[in-house]
């Protein structure tokens, strides 16, 4: 009975619970300080209360991103030592090019340095003045790309996508109907591609289905349009179809993410989050696409054989892609991101339901409902929750917006603060850690006020601006936990 269950189930078929198991062993460890409030304090103000910009020096748990923070295997660490430095014709790169061949069944591949590197060759490659881009979300430099590059994205979402508590399994589909309507409107000699982004990141690390896939495919087909498909978080979006699609429960991973490639024109990942900590790549088996792209990775980022990248890294990816594959190590993130959301729930913490890829995102708006979202709630939260745990989380939300030409802010649909989970970083207890502060957090938010920028830059401005807090709430907040802790922990 045991041999057909999944990772998960295996857990509570044997503890009776709906517990995460770390599905690993521990053989490399890195020390991590927790330091004293008084030290988190003068850090955050430092920084601008921008998390992006605090030190690792002075944060306890890293849960910014997991961009490049997921951990390796031994076997990727082994790999590294094989690489073959060659400027051109590296064997390294060979053997990456075969293992993005047999992951997406692409034929042709270029090495990009990371993901956004890719958004920016797509980009000059294929948009031009007044194209119109539709996709089931945008992420930061995907739509500062396009908008450099003189298009409009347009985000035709389902409903559901919004609902901060919600039961649908895939809140990353596209709204087929107004998928419809903007080729409608615009024709689609002003439409280069349509863009999916395989677990929405900025939403909640939301996945589509392969119904909807498949629907948005017969919709580029009649009207002969190519599908561009973001890959960054594909591993996961292709275990929750596993877990959440009642026709590929019995499907492997493998054959999932062949379908899915076999539904899109051209494919573009970071490698950052999908197998290593650094590098991305660009697949397709359609030469004209190929030719369009393939002259400006020279140019950009380095030869047709590295594109940016080390080879040690090159070497890291191989490995890491066919890990992906691997059940056992694709659920874990997912897991420990499910047990956070049911448990964060369960305590009245505003998270985004249901638990998605990437990390656990909690709801500002809920969570700090009386500060105004032009005070940016989800940059005050992820400020107020590292001065009271050090726990760097990151801000999605308005300050991740940009400005309107009027000079107002554009509002985000969503104010969140996301809680990323990195590969096979971290263990259960830092994650019950990180719950109760913010249990703690949640009874004292009154004491959180809102922020105003400080240095604002034009482009990209949640990477490097700063921001003040407006009043003196931090101090008041760190003087109440002073108070209930007993100690400036």
């Amino acid at each position: 009975m045991s041999e057909e269950l999944s990772p998960r189930e295996h857990v509570a078929f044997y503890t009776g619970q709906q517990l995460p198991l770390e599905l690993h062993k521990v053989r490399v460890v890195q020390k991590l300080y927790l330091k004293p409030i008084e030290d988190r304090y003068r850090a955050i103000q430092e920084a601008g209360y921008n998390s992006f910009l605090l030190s690792t020096k002075d944060t306890f748990l890293d849960m910014l991103t997991d961009s490049g923070c997921n951990a390796m295997s031994d076997r990727q660490t082994a790999a590294m030592m094989l690489a073959d430095d060659a400027y051109a014709g590296s064997q390294s790169y060979l053997r990456l090019e075969s293992r993005v061949q047999e992951m997406f069944g692409k034929s042709l591949v270029l090495p990009v340095h990371q993901g956004r590197a890719a958004e920016n060759i797509i980009s000059q490659a294929f948009i031009s003045e007044g194209d119109h881009i539709p996709m089931n979300y945008h992420f930061t430099t995907t739509k500062a790309h396009i908008e450099l590059n003189g298009g409009e994205l347009h985000e035709i979402y389902t409903d559901e996508a919004m609902k901060i508590k919600s039961d649908h399994p895939f809140k990353g589909n596209i709204d087929l109907k107004k998928l419809k309507e903007v080729i409608k409107t615009y024709g689609t000699e002003k439409i280069p591609f349509i863009r999916l982004e395989a677990s929405t990141n900025l939403i909640g690390g939301q996945p589509f289905s392969m119904e909807n896939m498949k629907e948005v495919r017969k919709i580029a087909d009649e009207h002969g349009l190519i599908i561009v498909l973001d890959a960054s978080l594909i591993g996961e979006n292709a275990y929750f179809i596993k877990q959440r699609e009642a026709a590929y429960h019995n499907a492997s991973i493998q054959s999932i993410l062949l379908e899915m490639s076999e539904l899109s024109d051209l494919i573009y990942f970071s490698a950052r989050k999908l197998s290593s900590s650094r590098g991305g790549i660009i697949c397709t088996s359609n030469e004209s696409l190929y030719d369009q792209m393939r002259d400006m990775v020279p140019l950009f980022e380095g030869f047709l054989t590295y594109g940016g990248i080390s080879v040690r890294e090159i070497e890291a990816m191989a490995v890491g892609l066919e890990e992906t594959l691997d059940d056992q190590m694709i659920c874990q993130s997912p897991s420990f991101i499910d047990y956070f959301v049911r448990k964060a729930e369960s305590l009245g913490i505003p998270v985004v339901t249901p638990g998605g890829g990437l990390g656990a995102h909690v709801d500002a708006k809920g969570f700090l409902p009386h500060i105004p979202q032009e005070e940016y709630p989800a940059g005050a939260l992820v400020s107020a929750f590292f001065l009271v745990s050090g726990v760097r989380g990151m801000e999605r939300g308005t300050i991740s917006s940009v400005r309107l030409p009027s000079g107002k802010d554009l509002l985000a649909d969503m104010e969140l603060m996301r809680l990323a989970f990195p590969r096979r970083v971290f263990t259960l207890s830092q994650v019950e850690y990180t719950i109760d502060r913010l249990k703690w957090l949640l009874d004292n938010r009154d004491l959180v006020g809102g922020l105003q920028w400080d240095h604002e830059p034009k482009v990209l401005r949640f990477f490097l601006g700063k921001l003040k807090p407006i009043g003196d709430w931090p101090v008041k907040l760190m003087e109440k936990f002073r108070e209930d802790m007993g100690t400036s922990l």
